[in-house]
């Protein structure tokens, strides 16, 4: 953010477009990142296809699809214990259920914050506030995610060093994770992990490479918040000390 004086001297804030668009709860930092680029933003009037553009709330008319919108003054936090089969995504195109059609006598427009991916199941939060849709899903916060794993086989110590160290993916080699056997089940075995990554399906694709593929998966705790009693299905608002706890996340410095 900077400050500019106008021409009447008066004080004018400046802030990113792309924080302007997650404030006004059109999508996350990243997701609204993209839609500037796919040239779907207008800056009174003229297309922007540029990231570090800047612009003034009070008086800037910004469009998204030929819609205006303006900064929501007053949010809403959801806590979701999502289903499996339900899609984490605002629509469908073949009509299949996702995770708003949970969302009963919800009028706000809200998303969801990240991902689960169809077949698992556990804790999502939906939101309207771009900027704690920021923090939950941004690296440099490193949100713990809690996630119980049914997975095929015996795990051994060598598994769980392996999962500790790292996996080596097509996309890179992940975060140490910490795990723990909760259960042996003869052919099977639940165990918890805690990693604070957010890939496509990384839990799944860990335990796969590793030779115990994921029989079911259900996310517990993102960070501080859990489920704490909510049934598949049911959701609840934040109260005001879980929306604090994420709003005073600080992110690690890079220098």
């Amino acid at each position: 953010m900077c400050i500019i004086i106008d021409i009447k001297g008066e004080l004018q804030l400046q802030i990113r477009l792309q924080k302007y668009l997650s404030q006004a709860g059109i999508a996350s930092r990243r997701a609204s990142e993209n839609l500037i680029l796919q040239g779907r933003i207008k800056v009174n009037g003229v297309t922007v296809k540029e990231l570090g553009t800047k612009v003034e709330p009070e008086s800037d008319i910004i469009e998204v699809d030929g819609k205006i919108c303006n900064i929501k003054r007053e949010f809403i936090y959801i806590l979701l214990n999502k289903p499996k089969g339900v899609l984490t995504s605002v629509k469908d195109p073949f009509g299949r259920p996702t995770v708003i059609d949970l969302l009963k006598g919800v009028k706000e427009k809200v998303f969801p914050v990240g991902r689960l991916d169809k077949d698992t199941e556990g804790l999502l939060l939906l939101t309207n506030d771009g900027e704690l849709t920021y923090k939950i899903t941004h690296p440099k916060f490193k949100v713990i995610k809690t996630y119980i794993a049914h997975v095929q086989g015996v795990i051994d110590e060598k598994d769980i060093k392996a999962l500790q160290s790292g996996i080596m993916l097509e996309d890179g080699l992940t975060s140490p994770a910490s795990v723990r056997i909760i259960k042996k089940l003869g052919s099977s075995t639940i165990i918890e992990l805690k990693i604070h990554e957010g890939r496509k399906r990384q839990i799944r694709r860990m335990c796969a490479a590793i030779g115990h593929p994921v029989i079911d998966l259900k996310r517990t705790k993102l960070g501080k918040l859990s489920l704490n009693g909510l049934k598949v299905g049911q959701w609840r608002y934040l109260n005001q000390g879980e929306i604090n706890y994420i709003k005073k996340l600080k992110g690690e410095r890079k220098d």
